[in-house]
């Protein structure tokens, strides 16, 4: 029974990582030219090393590792890039990126005005966290507004908010996960179970919120990079 599970695990897991492969390649055509260079030029840099200190088939054994290792760290990082680029610009592209980011419970769409403007919010050990998407001078006001009536019904516990874009003060939607994870936790594990019950009551717009679909490569336990 335990043979078969981790069987269909790796089945999943492979699928997955063509998944990723092939959308990857949509945005970046020479990934498969890439990812070969990158395992060839290793592999023959150890080998030839080997070589020179008279252990060839050491250096065979561990070229193969090495270049695999370093194949997954780029495939990785190329993936991320072409996953980013495919939702930039989308509406909702930072609650699929916030929705990829473990330990955090995350509300699509807490707040949204008639422009489009949304925030989401994040709840983790370190916190609330509001992420706005949009124009920053409304989203600016939709924040406000939000933290008031995250104030209303959670006391004590810190709140961070970013409005989502590349330029000065702003959060570049590639940053989000390491921004998050980066954050001084202060709730213990029932203390933030208690705050997310107490913000279940603010309800959401989720049902008005499309999320963008689609592989994201962090599930994939690749190499993070940045």
């Amino acid at each position: 029974m335990a043979r078969k599970e981790t069987s269909e695990s790796s089945s999943g897991r492979l699928a997955q990582i063509v998944q990723t492969y092939k959308m990857t390649r949509q945005a970046d055509s020479k990934i498969g030219l890439v990812l070969a260079a990158v395992g060839l030029v290793t592999f023959g840099v150890i080998l030839a090393l080997g070589f020179l200190i008279d252990h060839p088939i050491y250096a065979t054994i561990l070229g193969v590792l090495v270049g695999l290792m370093a194949t997954a760290v780029v495939f990785g990082r190329r993936a991320e890039r072409a996953a980013f680029g495919q939702l930039e610009g989308k509406p909702g592209a930072a609650a699929a990126v916030l929705q990829n980011v473990r330990g955090w419970t995350v509300t699509p769409a807490v707040a949204m005005n008639k422009s489009q403007d949304v925030v989401h919010r994040a709840v983790g050990k370190a916190g609330i966290v509001l992420v706005g998407e949009g124009n920053p001078n409304r989203v600016k006001g939709l924040l406000a507004a939000e933290k008031k009536k995250v104030a209303r019904v959670v006391f004590d516990v810190p709140v961070h908010d970013y409005i989502v874009g590349d330029d000065e003060g702003q959060l570049p939607l590639k940053k989000i996960r390491t921004t998050l994870l980066r954050l001084p936790r202060s709730l213990s594990g029932p203390k933030t179970t208690e705050v997310n019950d107490r913000l279940r009551a603010l309800g959401d717009l989720m049902s008005n919120m499309p999320i963008p679909k689609g592989p994201m490569p962090k599930g994939m336990r690749m190499p993070r990079g940045r």
